[in-house]
């Protein structure tokens, strides 16, 4: 069905053209006048690349989905990940004259974000951070990709499996997800991490320790959940249908995926310099949220740490396969305890 644009406006700020596009009947007042502020404050940092901005804010991201799908450089995950993103910046490397920024109301509403000025400021600043923070290392990381080989896992001694039902789209599922999380902490950490130094060193650091203050807070809370699954694992182990091993090994998946993504969050706190702060989210994640997951997720998030604080901005390809094959190799030890034989191996796509 064709969606009814509601919203159809042209500002100037200094000298960009802000162009609004908007399918949402109420409520966006806000977001274009957060929107104009945060172009400001880039332009008064005298690292603004764009004459042109336009501002999509929609109800959800179909539309940007349907044009991405099939190409283009995407986050890890996908466009299957891409209905979930609050914000979404799409700039050409080859032409910053302008971008297009995508805010997602609805995706904004379920996070508590889409009322909260605060909140909407550090996520347009830290989106728009991205083509200001480009580097030789970011352009690099363009250049990479990781393969994957895992080895079926042994049955737990003496407790095989009595239905092995699903037992291959279950291994399809652990490569999937094992595929993500090196996706998103090897291949995509770097962008993330210099947007959000940029998004800091531009003026927005307050913004983005409040939605970072925001996203702990829900980890200490969404960790709760984590029980549910352990006795959901637990009852499938109990019906055969599961080995322990296996449970065990999923459980870990699932930690690791939903929680040393943040150390992409704090490293760009103490690169700059801001201790105190990234003390702050650390002292959460460790009294609130490591203590309840595997012993595992604390140690690879701590390594994981020292990695992005070290990261530098000027690596050619060569030098940032080595930096990669270090974080993939933190992954594979952590997963070699819960006798997940993955084998990282990064592939440079074209020549340096």
């Amino acid at each position: 069905m064709a969606r009814t644009v509601r919203n159809f406006s042209l500002y100037r700020v200094v000298d960009t053209e802000l162009r609004i596009v908007s399918d949402v009947e109420t409520g966006t007042l806000p977001v274009i006048q957060t929107e104009e502020s945060v172009i400001r404050g880039y332009i008064g940092q005298k690292n603004w690349p764009h004459r042109w901005v336009s501002l999509f804010i929609l109800q959800d991201l179909q539309p940007l989905i349907r044009q991405l799908h099939g190409g283009g450089d995407i986050p890890a995950g996908g466009t299957a990940a891409m209905d979930e993103r609050l914000v979404v910046n799409v700039y050409d490397l080859a032409d910053l004259a302008g971008c297009h920024v995508f805010v997602n109301q609805q995706a904004m509403v379920k996070a508590g974000c889409w009322d909260d000025p605060l909140a909407i400021q550090g996520l347009l600043a830290h989106e728009h951070a991205h083509p200001i923070s480009e580097n030789k290392t970011t352009q690099s990381s363009r250049r990479l990709r990781v393969e994957l080989t895992l080895e079926q896992p042994p049955a737990e001694a003496g407790r095989e499996v009595r239905k092995p039902q699903g037992a291959v789209e279950r291994q399809d599922r652990i490569r999937r997800l094992l595929t993500l999380l090196a996706d998103e902490l090897c291949l995509y950490a770097p962008r993330e991490i210099f947007a959000n130094e940029m998004t800091l060193r531009s003026g927005f650091g307050e913004a983005l320790l409040y939605l970072d203050r925001r996203n702990v807070a829900n980890a200490s809370r969404s960790v709760a959940g984590r029980a549910d699954l352990r006795r959901q694992l637990q009852q499938e182990v109990t019906e055969g249908n599961l080995s322990a091993a296996t449970a065990d090994a999923l459980l870990l998946i699932g930690d690791l995926r939903g929680y040393l993504n943040f150390a992409l969050e704090v490293a760009p706190f103490q690169r700059i310099g801001r201790a105190s702060d990234a003390r702050e989210l650390e002292t959460v994640l460790e009294t609130n949220v490591f203590p309840h997951l595997e012993p595992e997720a604390s140690q690879a998030y701590a390594a994981l740490q020292r990695q992005y604080v070290a990261l530098r901005a000027d690596l050619t390809v060569p030098e940032l396969m080595t930096w990669g094959r270090e974080v993939l190799d933190i992954l594979t030890e952590v997963l070699a305890r819960k006798n997940l034989a993955a084998k990282y191996r990064l592939v440079s796509m074209t020549a340096n």
